[in-house]
């Protein structure tokens, strides 16, 4: 027969000896005990772009699951467009978000070369940027011709399967001048233009193919205007140009400006600052389809050089609307603020939200070593903020990513122990063909691997999902392409602020993490408890931590029944059911648990901030 018993009668004197715990913490435990290691975050980075090569791939490649593809993109059209990467999960390339984020690596090599230096990795980042320029290069066929996509969206999404499996139509797509493309061309000169000047110091002969691509293209794109996704239908579709041609026009003179030193650059972003935005657009984001804040950040570092002679003035509105940007990134731009998850993550939207993070992120690392080297500070209207304090928020970003954050959960696959392992991927979903050599058709692979409850067979390593919702919410599933896809758009940016933050000293006012604290079981208590913090994080000043708490059934007799009084608690708790309305803060086990066996564990998990939440057993039975 089954007993019930209730536990002494709660007066402050017996809850100080019943099961019941204060946790006082101060910083991260488990997930956050050790650094970061940035430097394996930054390797891992680039493996992803190794994973998501198309065409016939080398044999020191790192990614041994996959294999040769797409071997005859182009043929139809009589130009040789095999290369370059596919976007995604699927198995398009789509010119417009591949030349963002061929520049981003770019940008990254040309502001953290000595720090990717000594990551071992600054070789590895030069050929993720080769791939991508090698295939601009041969897709720009006529000096007003560019081949912007290969392989159609709509009818690749009807299929799951393989690269090397391919059946999916490879249509290539391109710009001239009777069907204009002017974001796309200028993007792409951007993404040339930004890689001559990252290998001039390692083969300059190659530099100076990519530069003169890079002009003849952004002449192009000047010249004959009009929005690509007008042109290419297919396109707009997935990757619409919502903020014009503009501000890839003034994106891409201002990285040939970069890469030549030739002012008549400048004095275009200068003439064309007004009328095409440059000095008007106050941003809250920075993607493969809106440069005006990268624009702006990567234009103020003539002004905190203190050049930019004759231009100045108009450079130094530029440098206002970068630093709108980035206070407003800081939580310091007055009501003008970028959104923060409540664990502190910035948030713009809630499909692959992380592009935004990684892009941010991004500018914020570049931007802070711009002032360092004026030894400057920026001014924002809820005050200054130095170069280290960017950093920190920077790194407070990229911890995030990696786990620091109310899962405890690393966006970045295979970083960790704890990841997401149902990406939306065709390649990472279905086992290679050096594992299963028999073809995966169509549906196929919808029937038997999209649908699949297990996890990937193939890691795909470095992949920054699309990450968690404006509440920090995710679902680790395959047909969660909002959050479970990678994207090289994504990816690209945050790159080089992995090897950034490798070479940055940890902050000295961190502090050690609380050891676990323990909780024998009192006299009639059933329980064992042991409690840990494994996440911190501080949103809006305020410090949340995420509580764990192991409670083990010590009683020798399974527990059919569990009853907790929990007081002082303010956020979600998970793990444990609310009893009735009229018994206010009192748990019970979990519906899917009926018993709790003899020695057996019951995990609970609460967030919140301030005093942690002090627990008692009210009432338990057992078998």
């Amino acid at each position: 027969m089954a007993r019930l018993m209730t536990t002494a009668t709660k007066t402050p004197a017996t809850l100080a000896v019943a099961a019941s715990f204060l946790l006082l913490a101060t910083a991260a435990a488990s997930a956050s005990s050790a650094p970061f290691d940035y430097a394996g975050a930054f390797d891992k980075c680039l493996q992803f772009f190794e994973a998501q090569r198309s065409g016939k791939l080398p044999a020191d490649r790192r990614v041994h699951w996959r294999g040769d593809s797409a071997l005859k993109d182009g043929y139809l059209q009589g130009v040789d467009l095999v290369g370059g990467y596919y976007d995604s999960g699927d198995h398009v390339k789509f010119g417009f978000p591949m030349a963002y984020a061929v520049t981003m690596l770019a940008w990254g090599v040309l502001e953290f070369e000595k720090e990717m230096v000594a990551a071992n990795n600054h070789q590895r980042a030069l050929d993720a940027i080769r791939w991508g320029t090698n295939y601009f290069v041969k897709a720009h066929t006529e000096p007003n011709v560019l081949w912007v996509q290969v392989g159609d969206g709509d009818s690749d999404h009807l299929c799951w399967e393989r690269g090397e499996d391919m059946s999916t139509p490879r249509t290539a797509f391109k710009i001239d001048t009777n069907h204009p493309g002017s974001e796309v061309a200028a993007e792409t000169a951007a993404a040339l233009a930004a890689a001559s000047k990252a290998f001039r110091p390692y083969d300059s002969m190659y530099a100076d193919l990519l530069l003169l691509h890079a002009k003849q293209l952004f002449t192009f794109a000047d010249t004959f205007r009009g929005r690509y996704d007008d042109s290419l239908l297919s396109a707009k579709k997935f990757y619409p140009s919502g903020s014009g041609y503009e501000d890839e026009l003034l994106w891409a003179a201002a990285w040939l400006h970069e890469a030549t030193g030739d002012e008549k650059y400048l004095q275009y972003v200068s003439q064309n600052a007004d009328d095409f935005g440059g000095i008007g657009m106050s941003m809250l984001e920075f993607s493969w389809d809106n440069k005006y804040a990268g624009l702006q950040v990567l234009l103020s570092k003539a002004v905190l050089a203190g050049s930019g002679g004759e231009y100045a003035d108009t450079l130094r509105q530029y440098q206002a609307k970068a630093e709108f940007f980035l206070c407003a990134c800081l939580q310091k731009n007055g009501g003008n603020n970028m959104k923060l998850t409540p664990g502190g993550l910035l948030h713009v939207d809630e499909w692959n939200n992380m592009q935004y993070v990684s892009s941010a992120t991004f500018l914020l690392t570049v931007y802070a070593d711009y002032l360092s080297a004026s030894r400057g500070a920026l001014r924002c209207p809820d005050g200054e903020v130095k170069p280290g304090e960017m950093v920190r928020f920077a790194r407070s970003q990229a911890d995030y990513v990696l786990g620091k954050n109310p899962r405890g959960m690393s966006y970045m696959v295979g970083y960790g122990s704890y990841f997401p392992t149902h990406v939306h991927h065709r390649g990472a979903s279905i086992p290679s063909v050096y594992a299963m050599e028999s073809v995966v058709g169509c549906m196929d692979g919808f029937d038997r691997f999209f649908n699949s409850k297990g996890a990937d067979p193939n890691v795909l390593h470095g992949a920054v999902v699309g990450g968690p919702d404006a509440n920090d919410g995710f679902v680790d599933d395959r047909c969660n392409y909002q959050q479970a896809e990678p994207t090289l758009a994504g990816n690209a940016p945050i790159c080089g602020v992995f090897a950034r933050l490798a070479s940055e000293p940890a902050d000295a006012s961190d502090n050690s993490p609380p050891a676990p604290s323990y909780s024998p079981p009192s006299k009639g208590s059933p329980l064992e408890f042991v409690h840990t913090v494994s996440n911190s994080w501080t949103t809006n000043g305020v410090e949340h931590y995420r509580h764990v708490v192991t409670a083990k059934n010590t009683c020798g007799h399974p527990i059919t029944y569990l009853k907790l009084h929990v007081k002082g608690l303010s956020g979600p708790i998970y793990g444990v059911s609310a009893t009735t309305a009229k018994e206010k803060d009192t748990y019970e086990l979990p519906a899917w648990l009926t018993s709790l066996a003899a020695g057996e564990q019951l995990t609970i998990v609460y967030i919140q901030g301030g005093p942690a939440a002090k627990f008692s057993v009210v009432s338990y039975r057992t078998a």
